[in-house]
């Protein structure tokens, strides 16, 4: 397996682009990580995207996007695992290249939620669950994560306010994105008073929807220009993993199965232990989804995660996470939130993230959940001078 480096990054602001399409959203980050990769030219396109048909009325997206791009002609494919799509493309295009099947690639994860508004956008999530057992009879993910947190708080006896930290660490650190959709720090007044969306959780418990586009361009080591306009990062570890699609099939639904074997193969690939990362981003989707992330890998012991988290995992302590305020502050581009993972990875890794920078960061895990950990992609980037890189 050869070295993948990333190259070039482009994001979108995470906003309610009514005005804008879908070609116009990832263009403009695809066209940013272009002017990164200092003249490279992608062999193949991989496109992470899933409600296109559903909520845009657009199908065969990659092929659309390639044309609008000038790369007619090339290998353009479009990846659907729900939620953690944009993942799934990234995965897809690390290992064509790092195969050697391909010298370069680029992935962009795009996504409109807001072409459509209320009960059209339920029923699309909705399609991320089981249609037979779960959606039909009228589970949403909302009502489906509002579940989970009750039958965590019932098993280990926690508080009412256990999910709260979560929320609250991110919309801390969103208030440093300039992408993000949320830049103001919220209290546990806030939190509190918070609607209720399906009970007990709120609106601070899960993550806006939204708008937005993001795009890596992948390089293998020997093409790499001897000059970049910005430092590469290493691509260490990458790996996926699935559950069962449906809650009730597991023997434990609190067990995050998914995302702890993506995780661990991740980082055996990587070569580097779980002491080593200096930063995780998991996937807030909803809060719930945070410490059961944080059990399922070893961080925190089950049912204790939400103990102290504003200290343990804020940007001063031992494991930062939601470094750059998550899905929670970010917002929820669909498909493209885990490519957004990413960029915000890399900015970390270059040491970008302005106030948000963890210093001397070396080493970021990066996941994306499909569901509630019925899929799950892992990738370990890791930070190198262009010396090192070339």
């Amino acid at each position: 397996m050869r070295e993948v480096w990333i190259v070039g990054i482009g994001a979108t602001p995470v906003r309610e682009h009514w005005d804008r399409s879908l070609r116009d959203l990832a263009w403009e980050a695809m066209e940013k990580a272009l002017n990164e990769a200092a003249g490279l030219r992608p062999q193949a396109l991989f496109v992470g995207n899933m409600f296109g048909p559903l909520l845009s009325r657009q199908a065969h997206l990659a092929t659309l996007l390639a044309d609008y791009a000038g790369f007619a002609g090339i290998e353009a494919v479009t990846v659907e695992a729900a939620s953690a799509s944009g993942a799934a493309a990234l995965r897809q295009a690390y290992l064509a290249v790092a195969s050697g099947a391909l010298d370069t690639a680029l992935v962009v994860g795009v996504e409109k939620m807001t072409d459509k508004v209320g009960t059209e956008v339920e029923w699309a999530m909705s399609t991320l669950l089981d249609a037979d057992y779960e959606a039909e009879p009228g589970l949403t993910p909302a009502a489906q994560a509002a579940w989970l947190m009750q039958l965590y708080r019932e098993r280990y006896d926690a508080p009412e306010d256990a999910f709260m930290p979560f929320a609250l660490l991110a919309h801390q650190h969103g208030v440093g994105n300039p992408y993000a959709m949320f830049r103001r720090a919220i209290g546990e007044k806030h939190y509190r008073g918070a609607s209720v969306v399906s009970p007990p959780l709120t609106i601070f418990d899960m993550a806006p929807y939204a708008d937005g586009a993001a795009a890596v361009f992948l390089a293998a080591r020997d093409l790499l220009p001897p000059q970049l306009p910005q430092r590469p990062v290493r691509i260490a570890g990458s790996a996926a993993a699935t559950d069962t699609l449906a809650l009730h099939d597991r023997q434990d639904p609190l067990a995050f199965e998914a995302a702890r074997a993506s995780f661990a193969r991740a980082l055996q690939q990587a070569g580097i232990a779980r002491e080593d990362v200096d930063f995780f981003e998991p996937f807030d989707l909803f809060a719930v989804y945070v410490p059961l992330t944080l059990e399922a890998v070893g961080f925190a012991a089950p049912g204790t995660a939400w103990e102290d988290a504003r200290h343990r995992f804020g940007l001063d302590g031992h494991l930062p996470i939601l470094t750059l305020g998550g899905q929670k502050a970010r917002g929820f581009p669909g498909a493209a939130s885990g490519v957004y993972q990413v960029v915000e990875a890399v900015w970390q890794l270059r040491g970008q993230a302005g106030d948000n920078q963890i210093p001397q960061a070396r080493w970021g895990v990066v996941q994306a959940l499909g569901g509630p950990a019925s899929t799950a992609f892992t990738h370990v980037l890791a930070a190198a001078s262009p010396e090192a890189a070339t």
